[in-house]
């Protein structure tokens, strides 16, 4: 059986998965209602409860990028998939370098994927009911953009409910690549971080502009789950399938979707060999109280 990591503060318990790509495989309150949605078995790194995402967030069109004049291959990753996505971090087992009952760090030091090669840190603290996770990337490669995040995944009922505010979003194409930037002020139909409802079908759209706060109505379960991520940490891409899905996913990430085809590579940080990009997000709760 897969080694987990468990860590637990007396308000809160969590489930790691060094293993399963660094991952996280649950979070639940002191009374075992579930804050993030817990593993599903027999479905690889996305059954987990979060994944990170190191050196980029999402997909990269066109086999690659250029950087500087010199085109780089990124090589797919992902069976099913048509362009590579989320990095290779979220694929890999993570060592773990140091645990006690509220903390814990792992290391991953084989990071690479195309022209990318990196050792990352996570670290985990958990205080109060409240989890802090930490991404360190290092290059140990050329110099290149790096970007990346996280992609927890939230249960979703009939009456949960989204909180967040950003300016725009993406909208994408069948291939679900960007294909146009609105702002939310003109398209309030898109702003489900102000309307709160998910939509019934498909939503996969990345939300720039975004503050860095938000919050999860969950009153089926009692709970308001609230998420906050650090610069650079100004996108959220929100997905989920549909309104039959048991789960939806808000992902605090660097950049918008293929960034790196995108003029001036928006969001991505350029790090020289040996420099360092730092991430970090917190997922917390409280008791649900009806606005009402």
């Amino acid at each position: 059986m897969a080694k987990r990591l468990e860590l637990t503060d007396g308000r809160s318990r969590v489930s790691l998965a060094p293993d399963m790509g660094g991952g996280i495989a649950g979070m639940w309150t002191k009374d075992g209602v579930p804050v993030l949605r817990p593993l599903v078995a027999g479905v690889g790194p996305f059954g987990l409860a979060s994944n990170v995402l190191v050196p980029f967030s999402n997909r990269i069109s066109g086999g690659g990028f250029t950087f500087e004049g010199a085109h780089n291959v990124v090589p797919l990753n992902l069976e099913g998939q048509k362009f590579p996505i989320h990095g290779d971090g979220f694929q890999k087992p993570w060592a773990v370098t140091n645990q006690t009952s509220i903390n814990a760090e792992i290391y991953l030091s084989d990071g690479g994927m195309g022209p990318w090669a990196y050792e990352a840190r996570q670290r985990f603290a958990l205080e109060n009911g409240r989890l802090t996770v930490t991404l360190s990337m290092t290059n140990t490669g050329p110099r290149l953009p790096f970007g990346g995040g996280f992609h927890p995944w939230f249960p979703r009922l009939a009456d949960t409910r989204l909180r967040f505010a950003a300016h725009s979003v993406w909208l994408e194409d069948a291939d679900h690549l960007p294909t146009e930037k609105i702002a939310l002020a003109d398209n309030p139909d898109w702003d489900v971080g102000t309307s709160g409802a998910l939509p019934q079908g498909l939503i996969n759209n990345a939300f720039v502009g975004w503050d860095g706060r938000a919050g999860f109505d969950q009153p089926s379960l009692g709970i308001t789950v609230d998420l906050c991520a650090q610069a650079p940490l100004d996108t959220a891409i929100v997905y989920s399938p549909d309104a039959q899905a048991d789960f939806f996913c808000f992902e605090p990430v660097s950049h918008a979707v293929d960034a790196h085809n995108q003029p001036e590579q928006p969001g991505l940080a350029v790090l020289e060999t040996g420099e360092t990009l730092t991430l970090e997000m917190q997922i917390g709760w409280r008791n649900y109280e009806n606005p009402a």
